[in-house]
């Protein structure tokens, strides 16, 4: 396969805020590529920096072979994070006027089947769910069959059931031989998604590769939680510290915690060797739960802070590069022609 997509060394500041230190990737023909991380991290900078919608301070990017101001519009697709086209026109309108943009479009039919809208084409915008409204969104970007298409958080705010339809819609979009860059805070997603993840926070990468890589490269060992029944806690107590003894005497690693005990490294077939040894020691245990490491498990192993945990402990909006990226988008800006 060929780059489609090439970043060199991106470097983009707002202020103080450094978005982009230095990102540097590749994007493969056909390929789905995700790019995660938390509010802040710098995704949506480094989205406007690849398809030529804002000017990075230093690096160098090429989109099929040249440069984004350059590159072929018909080939691009852009749905940025924040799209709030006119509440009143229906998708039917929406993707019939962005159809309009382009001397060669799909046919708006087509596209609103593809997403799944053909029953509710006629009803206005406001009126549709989070996920239709998204749905309606990504169909304006597919209006020029784009070879090149990027999603900016394409089902922020959208529902479970939602968040399903648009998936399966990236998935087939990918079948049929789309190269997909997409942002997501989302860590399932990307593993459903993405051929290789790009793990960014503060404006780095901190690894690439694809998801199973990536896990067993840095998500570390399996987990088995074992929740102790704490109703006699001395009791309790002793009975657990003896089945930590002979758990790691048994070559298991283990921890305590104030719930009861993690076991590390378990394989799903010694589970039963587990349970042994807690029931010759007496121990009472209201649960236990099998884990495997995940991306979540990546991105704290390579950060040192969860997903989820950064944006709790800050408390905070979005940094300026976030607010600077996202609060001018109108509408597609590579699909609809705007730059």
């Amino acid at each position: 396969m060929s780059d489609v997509l090439v970043a060199e060394d991106l470097r983009k500041t707002y202020g103080d805020t450094a978005a982009l230190s230095g990102v540097s990737l590749s994007v493969d023909a056909g390929e789905v590529f995700a790019l995660v991380g938390p509010n802040g991290a710098g995704k949506t900078t480094l989205v406007r920096a690849l398809t030529g919608t804002t000017d990075p301070d230093s690096g160098s990017v090429s989109v099929f072979g040249t440069d984004p101001e350059s590159a072929d519009r018909q080939r691009l697709g852009l749905l940025p994070q924040s799209f709030s086209p006119p509440a009143r026109l229906t998708p039917r309108e929406l993707v019939t006027y962005y159809a309009g943009l382009y001397a060669d479009s799909r046919d708006p039919d087509e596209i609103l089947a593809e997403v799944g809208l053909a029953p509710d084409d006629r009803t206005r915008y406001e009126n549709l769910s989070g996920g239709q409204q998204r749905r309606t969104c990504v169909g304006t970007a597919l209006v020029n069959d784009p070879d090149l298409l990027f999603l900016d958080e394409p089902t922020t705010g959208v529902d479970p059931a939602g968040r399903r339809a648009l998936w399966r819609l990236v998935e087939n979009l990918a079948d049929r031989g789309t190269t997909v860059v997409l942002t997501t805070h989302y860590m399932a997603e990307a593993e459903r998604l993405a051929d290789r993840v790009g793990l960014l926070a503060d404006g780095e990468l901190a690894a690439v590769g694809s998801p199973a890589d990536l896990v067993a490269e840095y998500g570390g060992p399996t987990r088995l939680v074992v929740e102790t029944d704490d109703e006699t806690e001395s009791a309790a107590s002793a009975s657990a510290s003896a089945s930590a003894d002979a758990l790691a005497g048994d070559d298991f690693e283990v921890e305590r915690t104030d719930a009861g005990l993690v076991v590390h490294g378990v394989a799903p077939e010694d589970i039963g060797r587990v349970v042994g040894v807690l029931d010759d020691r007496g121990v009472a245990y209201d649960a236990l739960t099998w884990t495997e490491p995940d991306l979540e498990d990546v991105f704290l192993q390579l950060t040192g802070r969860s997903m989820a945990g950064r944006s709790a402990a800050d408390g905070s909006e979005p940094s300026g590069e976030e607010i600077g990226a996202t609060g001018e988008s109108s509408g597609p800006a590579v699909a609809g022609g705007d730059r």
